[in-house]
This record gives C-alpha cells, structure tokens and sequence, in this order.
C-alpha cells in the first residue's frame, strides 16, 4: 500500500488525467438524459424512418434546403419553428429526426421539441453533411411530402 501512495505522489498528473478521463466518459453517458434527446448518426437515422416511422424535420434555411435534402423530410426552418409548431402536432406520438447542415442548429431544434411535449427527438449527428458523407441518397427541389 505505502508503494501505491508514493507511486501516486510522483505521478500525480497521470491520475489527474485518468479521473478527467473518467469524468468525461461520465458525462457523455449522461448527457443524453440532461438534453432530453438523443444523437443518432446518418444510419440509426434510415433505421429509425424505416422501422419506426421516424419523421425527419430539416430546419436549414431555404437555399440549403434546395440544394439537397432528405427526401420526404419536412422544412421548417429554424427561426420559424416555434411559429410553425402547431404543423408538428399530428406527430407527437412518433419518433422525430431532426436535421440542418451539420447538427448544431438541429441540436437547439430537439431542445424546443422537447419543450413542446415531444418525447421521441432525435438530432441527427453531423446533420446533412454526415448524410452525404454515408453516400445516403438526397432530392433536390420542393417538398413533395403530403400532410397527415
């Protein structure tokens, strides 16, 4: 036991940096559960749509959403959100994927749902970029998507 307690004292900056570690691991186990949503990336994503009947919200602005988006995703973007929220009511009950360019927009998007009642959120982590970058498939144009 006394070698343990010296070995701790002469390094005690690799135990400084093993709990900091530890911490952090914590953290991120937790932080879900703070922010009230989940992350998912790009293929979580096509599982939830597919298996779950996941709606995907894209809240990028107009001219990012024209040049690519998910198709049957809806455009809502994010400084109309809150204006717009009563479009998402008839979904409350389902799993919501929430998108932009690449996941911080969205992020702020899942926090308004969640304060909305929305139980099931999910932000797409990397958001469109990420998409893209899983070689995912993306419509350009309007929306096409037909209201429940």
């Amino acid at each position: 036991m006394q070698q343990f307690g010296e070995f701790f004292i002469n390094h005690w900056d690799l135990f400084l940096a093993l709990f900091a570690t530890l911490g952090m691991l914590v953290y991120s186990s937790f932080a879900a559960r703070l922010r009230g949503y989940q992350e998912v990336p790009p293929l979580e994503a096509v599982q939830l749509i597919n298996h779950d009947d996941a709606l995907l919200v894209d809240v990028r602005e107009d001219s990012e959403y024209a040049t690519g988006h998910v198709q049957d995703s809806i455009h809502i973007p994010l400084g109309k959100l809150n204006e717009r929220m009563a479009e998402l009511d008839a979904y409350k009950g389902r799993a919501v994927v929430v998108g932009c360019r690449s996941g911080h927009r969205s992020a702020r998007a899942c926090a308004m749902l969640r304060k909305q009642g929305f139980e099931r959120v999910y932000n797409l982590r990397g958001g469109i970029l990420a998409w893209e970058s899983a070689s995912l498939p993306v419509s350009k144009g309007g929306n096409k998507r037909k209201k429940k």
